[in-house]
């Protein structure tokens, strides 16, 4: 039968020991805690309008930029649940460019695109 430890100094001392012994592992380490590190990718075609999302504290903005397929561009917008409309629409190239400024940890939103020419493609990552 496994003992519970219900005393906290002994509950502590334990897990010291074993944070002490563990094998060290590479993931958070190497994981990247960016912004852009965070980016989802998804290709207009496939749908028009993305997500739901939520905001979390890897960025402070929405970001979006091209990343393949034949547009030369697209126009992108935030739509926030809360709200259920646009807030503006961006014209967005193959660079990071920011679709929402100054956005609450934990807002729930999708993103919805246009491309330059009727029947263009797109890929595209969003940093949020």
């Amino acid at each position: 039968m496994a003992k519970i430890l219900t005393h906290p100094a002994a509950a502590a001392a334990l897990l010291a020991a074993l944070a002490v012994s563990a094998p060290a592992t590479a993931h958070a380490a190497t994981a990247d805690t960016s912004c852009y590190g965070g980016a989802v990718t998804v290709s207009y075609g496939d749908a028009v309008e993305f997500g739901p999302y939520t905001t979390t504290s890897r960025c402070a903005d929405i970001n979006l930029r091209m990343v393949g397929g034949d547009a030369e561009f697209v126009w992108a917008c935030v739509k926030f649940t809360r709200v259920g409309e646009c807030n503006y629409w961006t014209k967005v190239g193959r660079s990071w460019k920011t679709i929402a400024t100054d956005v609450k940890d934990g807002s729930k939103f999708t993103v919805p695109l246009g491309v330059d020419l009727e029947g263009s493609s797109a890929r595209v990552q969003i940093a949020f």
